[in-house]
């Protein structure tokens, strides 16, 4: 009969049968546990409980718990990249993104007149109602995102999409009117017949005799 295997331990030389116990005891717990990675640390695939944690790890400053869904998944997803590209363009435009808006970011040599230098033209837009407590949002995300020397320039604006139809119709016939044919010289004879008939019907009464 073969020995179990030793399982792997971090309990000193000296421990005691009780810990030793313990030791195996809750190993057994957690191999019942299937692990939660690497779902747990995918923004995408968390469960949504584990967002506020999972955004404090990556270091996010702005956060709302009243954020829909979407924008909390979107939020945590760009806080690394958002950090690592802290004072770039791209920084600016995953701060806007963030709050599922559209961004448009200019600096001061791309605009006409050139601007002021070291500052750069946000312009974002929203499919979204768009309230106070959002654009104070966007300038803290903003002001965490840019660089000491940059100064933004900061338009939010709201845009509406919808389609329209253009259609026509044809309808098509042909009117084929049908003639009897005529035939030049040519005669149709035949025979007529006329009959009468009379139907005549005499009526007679009979009486009884009385005696």
């Amino acid at each position: 009969m073969s020995e179990p295997t030793q399982r792997p331990t971090l309990l000193p030389a000296n421990s005691s049968a009780l810990e030793r116990g313990l030791d195996l005891g809750f190993g057994a717990l957690l191999d019942r546990i299937a692990p939660p990675f690497p779902e747990l640390m995918n923004p995408s695939e968390t469960p949504v409980a584990f967002l506020p944690y999972l955004a404090a790890d990556r270091g996010v400053a702005e956060w709302s718990t009243s954020a829909p869904e979407a924008e909390k998944r979107l939020t945590v997803e760009l806080a690394w990249p958002t950090a690592r590209q802290a004072g770039t363009r791209k920084a600016l435009e995953n701060a806007a993104k963030g709050l599922q808006l559209r961004p448009e970011v200019r600096a001061w040599y791309e605009q006409t007149p050139p601007g002021v230098p070291y500052s750069f033209r946000v312009r974002a837009f929203s499919d979204q109602p768009y309230s106070a407590e959002i654009d104070a949002r966007l300038d803290r995300r903003l002001a965490d995102a840019k660089s000491e020397r940059d100064i933004l320039s900061v338009t939010v604006g709201l845009s509406a999409f919808g389609s329209h139809s253009i259609a026509a119709a044809t309808f098509c016939g042909e009117l084929t009117t049908v003639y009897p044919v005529f035939i030049e010289g040519l005669e149709t004879s035949g025979e007529a017949f006329m009959a009468a008939a009379m139907y005549t019907v005499e009526t007679s009464t009979i009486y009884p005799q009385g005696a």
